[in-house]
This record gives C-alpha cells, sequence and structure tokens, in this order.
C-alpha cells in the first residue's frame, strides 16, 4: 500500500526508536492502536463510572463503552471529511487508525468515580502539582502504561498530539481547577511539539488550550457527540428524565425555536419509547456537520495535521451544547447522584490521607498498603511530589469496585480477611 502522503517521519517519530520486526505489517498508528487495546489501562475502563456507577446496571455506559463508542464516531467523521473535502485524496488523507487511537485513548487517565474523583484528586494533589484527567493520559501513554521503566509505550508524536487537548503547565495554570498538564511533563510537550516553542500570542490557558492538531479536534468533536446523546439515553433509561421533568426544566429556560423544537424531539422519543433509535440516528447528523478549513500555525510547516481546522455547524453545536445541559440540570446534579458523588469524594479522600501518612510524607512506618512494585517505585523517588505522583497514580488507576474494596479493607472492621487478596 503506498504511504498516505498527509504525514510524514516528524508524525511517526518516537521518543525513544523503536525496534522494527522484519516483515511488520501494521503502520506506526496501527501498532499505537493495538497497544492502547492490549494494555490493562485500557481494560480497567470497564469498571469506571461514565455517569452511573458501573455494575449497577448492565445497559449503562462506563468509560470502556464510551471511548469505543467515541473510537467509532471519530473513524466515521474521518471517512465523511476523507469522502467529502475536496481538500483530501487517496493519497492524502487523515489516517482512522490515528483518529481511533486518540479516541481510545482519551480517557485513560480518569479515575474511579468519573469526574468526581478527578476533582477529588485536583483538590489532594494541589500541593504535589496537581490532578487532571488529560494530563494522566499523557503520563501513562509517556511513562506507565506498561510499567516498564519511564518511556510508557513509546508513542508516536502524532498519537500524543492527538490526545493532548490542554498544553498549559500546572505552574503556568493559576489555579485552575482543570485543563493543565503536569510541570514534569513538559519534556513530553516538548517533544510533541517538535522542540517549537510556543509563539506569544498562544499565551498559557484558553488560547494556549485551543490550539490542537486535526485529530485531536476530530477526537474532540467524537467526544461531545458521544457524551451530548448518550449522557441523555442514558438518564432518559435511568429515569432521571422524563416527559414532565424535560417539560418543568423547560418553563425556567430562556429557549430559542431550535432548541424548543429539540425538546419537542426527546419528549416525543420518550412517550413512543424509541429513545435509542432517535438519538442512535442523530450521530450521523453529528458526523456530517463536520467540514474541514484550512489553517495555519507555527507547526504548519512540519506536519500537515496543523493545516486544517475543524468546523462544525452551528445548529448542531448548540444541540449538543443543550443535551449536556439538560444532563447536568436533570441528571448530575440530581440529590441521587450528589449523594454517591459526596460517598465517593469521602472514599478517595479518606485513603489519600492513609497513604500520604504512610508513603508520601516521611516517618510514616513500615505496613505495606500498597503492592511491592508500587513501593519499591516510591522507595526510589527523588522528592515528596515525586512520591505523591506514584501514590495518585495507584489510586487514579483504581476501578470503581476496587476502590470501594480497599476502602473497605481500610475502615470496615467486618470486610476482609486473610485470604482477600483482589
Amino acid at each position: 500500500m503506498p504511504a498516505n502522503a498527509f504525514y510524514n517521519s516528524f508524525d511517526t517519530e518516537t521518543l525513544d526508536p523503536r525496534n522494527t520486526h522484519p516483515g511488520e505489517y501494521r503502520n506506526a498508528f496501527q501498532i499505537d492502536r493495538d497497544r492502547i487495546i492490549h494494555s490493562s489501562a485500557f481494560r480497567r475502563l470497564q469498571n469506571k463510572t461514565q455517569v452511573f456507577l458501573s455494575g449497577e446496571y448492565d445497559f449503562y455506559r462506563t468509560r470502556l463503552t464510551h471511548s469505543i463508542e467515541v473510537a467509532q464516531i471519530g473513524r466515521s467523521i474521518c471517512a465523511w471529511l476523507n469522502q467529502q473535502s475536496g481538500l483530501l485524496d487517496e493519497a492524502c488523507h487523515i489516517d482512522p487508525d490515528l483518529v481511533e487511537s486518540a479516541c481510545l485513548a482519551h480517557d485513560l487517565g480518569h479515575p474511579p468515580f468519573g469526574h468526581t474523583g478527578e476533582r477529588t484528586l485536583h483538590r489532594l494533589m494541589q500541593p504535589y502539582g496537581g490532578f487532571e484527567g488529560n494530563a494522566q493520559t499523557f503520563r501513562i501513554l509517556t511513562q506507565t502504561l506498561f510499567n516498564e521503566g519511564r518511556d510508557g509505550m513509546n508513542p508516536t508524536r502524532a498519537l500524543l498530539d492527538g490526545v493532548l487537548k490542554y498544553k498549559t503547565l500546572h505552574a503556568e495554570a493559576a489555579g485552575a481547577k482543570n485543563h493543565y498538564l503536569y510541570s514534569d511533563q513538559e519534556r513530553w510537550l516538548d517533544f510533541t511539539l517538535g522542540h517549537q516553542p510556543f509563539p506569544a500570542e498562544l499565551t498559557p490557558g484558553s488560547a494556549r488550550n485551543s490550539f490542537r492538531s486535526i485529530e485531536c479536534q476530530i477526537m474532540d468533536w467524537a467526544d461531545d457527540t458521544a457524551y451530548s446523546l448518550n449522557d441523555i439515553a442514558d438518564g432518559i433509561h435511568a429515569g432521571f428524565i422524563t416527559v414532565t421533568r424535560l417539560e418543568h426544566w423547560a418553563a425556567g429556560q430562556s429557549l430559542a425555536p431550535g432548541q424548543s423544537a429539540h425538546l419537542d424531539f426527546l419528549c416525543a422519543a420518550i412517550r413512543e419509547n424509541r429513545v435509542e433509535a432517535r438519538l442512535n440516528r442523530s450521530i450521523g447528523d453529528h458526523i456530517r456537520a463536520a467540514r474541514l478549513v484550512p489553517d495555519a500555525s507555527f507547526l504548519s510547516a512540519m506536519t500537515r495535521r496543523h493545516q486544517y481546522r475543524l468546523e462544525t455547524d452551528p445548529a448542531l453545536a448548540a444541540r449538543a451544547a443543550l443535551n449536556k445541559k439538560i444532563a447536568l440540570d436533570l441528571v448530575f446534579r440530581s440529590p441521587q447522584l450528589q449523594q454517591l458523588d459526596y460517598k465517593a469524594d469521602f472514599i478517595l479522600t479518606r485513603m489519600f490521607e492513609v497513604l500520604r501518612a504512610r508513603y508520601i510524607e516521611p516517618g510514616g512506618g513500615s505496613l505495606h498498603l500498597m503492592p511491592a512494585a508500587q513501593e519499591r517505585q516510591i522507595e526510589n523517588a527523588p522528592d515528596t511530589p515525586a512520591r505523591a505522583r506514584l501514590v495518585c497514580d495507584w489510586i487514579a488507576s483504581m476501578t470503581d469496585s476496587f476502590a470501594f474494596r480497599t476502602y473497605r479493607r481500610l475502615f470496615d472492621a467486618d470486610f476482609g480477611s486473610i485470604t482477600d487478596f483482589v
């Protein structure tokens, strides 16, 4: 198969050279994708919260099913752009395997209990450099994925750029609650940017974070599409979103005609018991709402990945924003979910405080509360922030159920025995 002229050696470069196997049948982006799929970090997403705690019912989304849906949508957006855009052709097109890899990887760094877990770890890690889900994904890909030293899965530059939504370092973030990288990730950020400094106009914060490769933009729209539609579907199935609640909610909003029409669409889907079919059909609308526009940046001379911008139909973007608002107000802010959020925050806080006293601060004693491999890494860590980051890595890697079990082992006198090792 002839090489795809959209990409060059700059895009496929890795921080350390990869071993080339005789007769290798995969390109660099397919290798990236396969390494993600066969990782424990990816498998753990099957038991991490998307909207509702994993395991409550078998039809709700988890982080894993969400990531698979995002990957399918991302590949479809690629197919749409490659077919419809006059800027691309068979010899020079956006690689669907690269986009799929970015989509599959985009949530690897999310901790247990969804965004509540992310907010809790951000608060607890503030003295040590913060916690951010996207930064943690970046850390997993570059440093920890296979626990084989400091280089993670040694991903291509294009994959790192494809997941790197935020490019502001924690030290530059001025108290931001999210949307930053860890300060010690500057080395990998520098590699991703080809060692090119940011121009003056890309100041830390929103200006710098909005600077993204075309694959990252596709991944982000695929993610928006998936959760703006599927969070609504899960909320309806769980009984949080009903016709009565939607109508009551709408009465307190100032809605444009198009928004009112969308609410009518949702109410009709609920009444006719056609929620999945109607919302799934909307996925195609979101895919076809994307188009490619020429653009330029300080990396455009080095890669075509920064020569284009993804534009979306404003009406579809507004519909996605409305769906997110409905899910936020009727599902995520409901007393039932807020109570679970409180419990998740309590569990993670108590676990972290125990591990901080034992492993992060000096003189913590000799009890073995973490696996031996993690303990050895902590013992060899150069300073307090590095020890805290390793403790945070372990907590962030937990599934919902493993976090519950660990908490009960530590604090529930009636739980656990010498035979309980998992």
